[in-house]
């Protein structure tokens, strides 16, 4: 039972993630009186139907909570009526279509801000630190510039550590034996120390953690299990992830901060899979991303708001880029509408939109597959 209510739970952040979303464009096209047909909450048959008497709209409720949409009138179709979607001005259609991204990265904003001020920023503290390599330096040197036990890591190099990556970025072409410059909570105030890398750091992708927490000397711990020939011996990095609060306007530039470096990362994690750094198994599709967000939102409340602000910037960055289908690629067309004044054949369009959906959902179902593989 507390799987499958783990499971719903996370159904329940991204259908809100995606009524969201689409209430945003319903919203904007509302405001810039588009005809709309229908307002829907899920895809398939209908469950729950309502037709508003004054303008005709349809608002549905359907039986696949992973999706939805707000279909404007002439959407995809050759007809151009004053109403009709594609009878609007380039410049009104391209503020429906940015909508609803927008609306996801402000619903992420107040998830962060609510979680930030109600519980903290989430960050590391460390759990014990290694003993010094022996790479013939002066022992000595890398106990006294070297965190301590039960240090809350704040920032490094002057870059607030919100995730992994913050760290990476800041260290990103360091070599063992550098020294960095770190901001800890320790001993109960705000401290900045000196660290004397113990690892270069020469990380070539997003996966590398390992080299990371070994550069700064964070110290292991084993979990052994089996028994016999069986037996096995996992280490892992003795971190933990704890909640630190800072003041009234600092939180407010933290929470618009830690959105940007979401978004940032999103970015990173394409680029690299594009590059190959990355490989298709390390990223999922819907049931990938149902499981990891069912894990996650039911350890506490502030996992919860983390991972459903998470989702949110996702959407909106997803959302908007020049992929065929999504809302970045539409607004491409409309600019060239805008530009040249005459569209692209709207046959044209659409066709170039249906594969584009066709492979996005292809993906999606190939990168699930991979995860079982």
């Amino acid at each position: 039972m507390a799987t499958v209510g783990s499971v719903l739970l996370a159904i329940l952040i991204l259908l809100v993630m995606i009524t969201v979303h689409e209430f945003g464009h319903y919203l904007a096209g509302k405001a810039l009186k588009f005809k709309i047909n229908e307002f829907s909450i899920g895809f398939g048959p209908k469950l729950f139907r309502r037709v508003s008497k004054r303008t005709g709209e349809v608002f549905s409720v359907r039986a696949l909570p992973l999706g939805g949409f707000c279909a404007f009138d002439g959407e995809d179709g050759e007809a151009e009526t004053e109403d009709s979607f594609n009878g609007k001005a380039p410049w009104k259609r391209i503020i429906v279509l940015i909508a609803g991204p927008l609306m996801n990265y402000i619903l992420a904003l107040l998830l962060i801000a609510v979680s930030m001020f109600a519980f903290g920023q989430m960050t590391f503290s460390v759990g014990s630190v290694a003993p010094p390599p022996e790479d013939g330096r002066d022992a000595g040197q890398y106990i006294e510039y070297s965190l301590k036990e039960d240090d809350v890591i704040l920032q490094i190099e002057g870059r607030n550590i919100y995730m992994t990556t913050d760290a990476m970025s800041a260290l990103k072409g360091k070599s063992a034996g550098d020294t960095v410059k770190a901001l800890v909570f320790r001993d109960g105030a705000e401290r900045t120390i000196d660290i004397m890398l113990r690892r270069d750091c020469d990380f070539s992708s997003l996966q590398e953690t390992s080299a990371l927490w070994h550069a700064l000397g964070i110290g292991t711990y084993g979990v052994t299990t089996g028994e016999g020939e069986e037996q096995k011996t996992v280490y892992y990095f003795d971190l933990n992830v704890v909640s630190y609060r800072f003041g009234f306007f600092a939180t407010i530039g933290h929470t618009f901060e830690y959105s940007w470096r979401i978004a940032g990362t999103i970015f990173k994690v394409l680029g690299e899979l594009l590059t190959g750094h990355l490989g298709l198994d390390t990223v999922g599709g819907p049931i990938t991303t149902i499981k990891l967000t069912s894990r996650i939102a039911s350890q506490s409340v502030q996992h919860f708001f983390e991972i459903a602000a998470y989702i949110g910037v996702n959407l909106a960055v997803f959302n908007l880029l020049p992929i065929p289908a999504l809302d970045g690629s539409k607004v491409i067309f409309c600019l060239i509408e805008w530009i040249f004044r005459k569209p692209v054949p709207r046959k044209v369009e659409a066709i170039i939109h249906a594969v584009g959906f066709f492979a996005i959902l292809g993906f999606a179902v190939l990168v699930d597959i991979l995860q079982f593989v």
